[in-house]
Parts: structure tokens; C-alpha cells; sequence
């Protein structure tokens, strides 16, 4: 059983990966595999909308990293996307990889009925995962990016575990790498990353 995590900061050092590091290294604890996969040295396109992916079941742009990304996620039992707030909202390449992913991962599993009818839902590759937001900001915006990133767990059937709280830390003032100062942010993340475990865990029993 293995857990991955995303971080969508541009930034190679960033206190989104302190937090979701936290996290997969709880995990970790549990005797589950985790990965940290960071969008810093990634380059993901947009997607282009053109629904080829209805059809081909792949989506036909090869000339960046979505296409290994989306192979670790789409076999992975548990995934965490963390992003640091920008104007209130995910950054603009996690953003492009959360949009490919959502609408391939569903016509992978799924079929379009005839024009201007509804689809034929059989799942998505991401049915039954278990998935949770991380969300990070000097001083407000988390709770605005984190639901954002809830709406893409819950349309793409992902079963979403909670926490005390919800799993926002607050850290980055001036740009300064300071996450470390957010102990209560990081109880936080790591009870939910327990309570992920024990989600999967029980799922896959």
C-alpha cells in the first residue's frame, strides 16, 4: 500500500513539502510506502479541453511529465495534494495536473453516450482512493484553496478523511521558510495523516 504526496510550491525548499512531508512520514510510521512527488522540477501542460482522452483513454500530450505522474497516482491507495494559497487558490501547475488528471481518470473508466446525452459512469481510476488537501499561507486564503482542492477529491470519487482541524498551515511570511514555527499546524497534519493510514489500512484489509 503505497501513499503519495503532491506539493504544488514552484519552490524547491517550500513550507507546502515541510507540511506534507510531515504527513507521509507519519504515514510511513503505519507501514505504508509514501512518495513525495514535488511540481518544482516538473512541467506540466494545461489542459487543451479537446475530450481526445474520451476516446483514446490517453491523453495526447506527451511532450511533459503528466504522464509519469498520473501512472504513480493512479496506482498509489492514498494521495495528498498540498498547495500554497495564490489570490486565495492553488498554483497554477497543480492547477494544470489536477484538471488532466481528473478528466483522463474518468474517461479511462468511463464511456461518452451519444452527443448531448449523459455519460455512462463506470468510476474513475481514482474510486475508493483515499485523498485529503494540505493548503499553506502567511496569514489567510488556506480554507479557500483547500476547498478547491476538496472539490476535485469529491467529484473524483475519492473517499476524503478529515482531522481536528482542517489540514492548513500557516507559514511564508516575507517568503521566509518557516513552517517548523507552526506547531499546531503540524499536530494537525499529522493526526490526519493517521487517521489516512488507518483509512487505508482498513480499506484494504
Amino acid at each position: 500500500m503505497k501513499v503519495i504526496g503532491i506539493t504544488g510550491s514552484p519552490r524547491e525548499k517550500s513550507n507546502t513539502k515541510y507540511f506534507v512531508e510531515n504527513a507521509l512520514n507519519e504515514i510511513s510510521t503505519y507501514g505504508l510506502e509514501t512518495e513525495l512527488i514535488s511540481l518544482d522540477n516538473k512541467y506540466v501542460k494545461p489542459c487543451k479541453g479537446c475530450y481526445s482522452c474520451v476516446k483514446n483513454k490517453e491523453c495526447i500530450q506527451k511532450d511533459d511529465d503528466f504522464e509519469e505522474i498520473f501512472e504513480k497516482i493512479k496506482s498509489a491507495e492514498g494521495i495528498i495534494v498540498g498547495s500554497p494559497v495564490y489570490h486565495g487558490a492553488t498554483t497554477p501547475n497543480l492547477k494544470a495536473l489536477l484538471d488532466r488528471a481528473g478528466f483522463l481518470g474518468r474517461w479511462v473508466s468511463s464511456d461518452m453516450k451519444a452527443k448531448n446525452e449523459s455519460y455512462d459512469f463506470k468510476g474513475t481510476v481514482f474510486s475508493g482512493k483515499v485523498g485529503a488537501p494540505i493548503t499553506v499561507a502567511r496569514r489567510t486564503g488556506q480554507t479557500f484553496a483547500f476547498a478547491e482542492l476538496l472539490l476535485w477529491f469529491t467529484v473524483n470519487d475519492f473517499i476524503v478523511v478529515g482531522s481536528s482541524y482542517w489540514n492548513v498551515g500557516i507559514a511564508g511570511k516575507g517568503g521566509a521558510v518557516d513552517a517548523e514555527n507552526d506547531d499546531e499546524g503540524v499536530l494537525n497534519i499529522k493526526h490526519f495523516a493517521s487517521n489516512m493510514a488507518n483509512a487505508i489500512k482498513k480499506l484494504n484489509a
